[in-house]
């Protein structure tokens, strides 16, 4: 029988970003009443009944290397335009509370440990916050910079690999909302299944993917011949400092082209480049323009524009996340969940048309609801 008031852990890598901030803010607002739940799917109808933990229950703490604390990041994004007025000063103890189980990321540059050291250090502060809080369990969610895929000859693992090693050390399920090479590599993944982990990923699926999602498989279905895909982001922020790196965008555009390879049956001609416009802050812009051809080889157009704030779209997503994932860990799931590929730009496995993972994310959600 589930609990869902037992008491779960959230363990962010990047605890101190954008989008860590924004779900810690953002849960806090919404278990007191002072905003709706707008773009979680697990506070809808649909996800009643399945034995998710409730916002109530839910634990925040994580790894960082940045040392503002979380109540100065918050009044930050305030003065961004992401959060709202008001907010930071209504959830102050809820940040500061998140902000006390935040411990130092790493490496950093003059970091003498070893990668095996990094993760024993890792797996002990997550088993520290979980018998602290005396928590159910602690699902480790990546949120950090992208990074570059990591070099063949690399004689170390990349940071997102330490804190996925560290969280199959410790016993928690995981999830990878970047793009960043994370438990994907064959050991990791493989230790994971043999500890009967359930875990999710990757890039998280926010604005210009979600897009192509839809519009792709529009195409196949009325058997039009689409003949270029370009686009072109505008970002600032953190994301577009990290991205203005050749070989950051390139993991990050890899789940972009993914989409349209797999719904169209081909990658058609055109590509994605990523601007670091810090002016920006935040807020991106994504604009497409689709080449397509009809009858008789009529050749046609569709242009599209996306603003949006990455922030505000991504954190309900890591929210839900996180609770789907700790509801599958309770249950006995264990592996890849491909039926979370609603949430990703590479997902585990599973369709790539928007419409279609949503149906496995129902059904998905059927079988939570099954296990209670």
């Amino acid at each position: 029988m589930t609990d869902t008031h037992a008491r779960t852990g959230v363990w962010f890598a990047g605890a101190r970003g954008s989008v860590a901030t924004t779900a810690v803010a953002g849960c806090a607002a919404v278990r007191a009443g002072l905003h709706p739940a707008t773009g979680m799917l697990t506070e809808t109808p649909q996800f009643a009944d399945t034995g998710l933990p409730s916002l109530a229950a839910l634990v925040f703490g994580g790894h960082d290397t940045a040392s503002c604390p979380l109540p100065k990041r918050a009044e930050l994004l305030t003065g961004a335009g992401v959060l709202p007025p008001g907010l930071a000063a209504a959830v102050h103890a809820e940040l500061a509370a998140a902000d006390e189980e935040i411990r130092p990321g790493g490496p950093c540059p003059d970091d003498p440990r070893t990668d095996a050291e990094l993760i024993a250090d890792f797996a002990a502060d997550l088993v520290s916050f979980r018998t602290r809080h005396a928590l159910a369990r602690v699902v480790v969610v990546n949120v950090s910079c992208t990074e570059p895929p990591p070099a063949p000859d690399a004689v170390r693992l990349p940071p997102s690999s330490l804190y996925a090693a560290a969280a199959v050390r410790a016993g928690c399920p995981y999830v990878d909302f970047t793009p960043s090479t994370g438990l994907r590599t064959p050991a990791l993944s493989a230790a994971a299944t043999a500890a009967g982990l359930p875990h999710a990923g990757r890039d998280g699926k926010t604005g210009q993917t979600l897009l192509r999602s839809v519009l792709a498989p529009m195409f196949v279905q009325r058997a039009l011949d689409v003949r270029a895909w370009s686009g072109t982001n505008l970002l600032g922020g953190g994301d577009g400092a990290t991205l203005a790196d050749p070989a950051a965008a390139a993991a990050k555009n890899a789940g972009k082209e993914r989409v349209l390879t797999e719904t169209l049956g081909h990658r058609p001609q055109g590509q994605v480049h990523i601007d670091d416009v810090p002016a920006l802050g935040d807020w991106k812009t994504a604009w497409d323009h689709i080449a397509f051809e009809g009858f008789l080889g009529s050749r046609m157009i569709l242009q599209t524009i996306w603003q949006g704030c990455d922030s505000a779209l991504a954190a309900p997503l890591v929210l839900d996340l996180a609770r789907l994932v700790a509801r599958a860990h309770e249950a006995g799931i264990s592996g890849p969940l491909p039926e979370l590929g609603f949430y990703f730009k590479d997902p585990d496995g599973g369709p790539a048309g928007l419409s279609e993972q949503f149906g496995e994310l129902l059904a998905f959600a059927d079988r939570l609801r099954e296990a209670k």
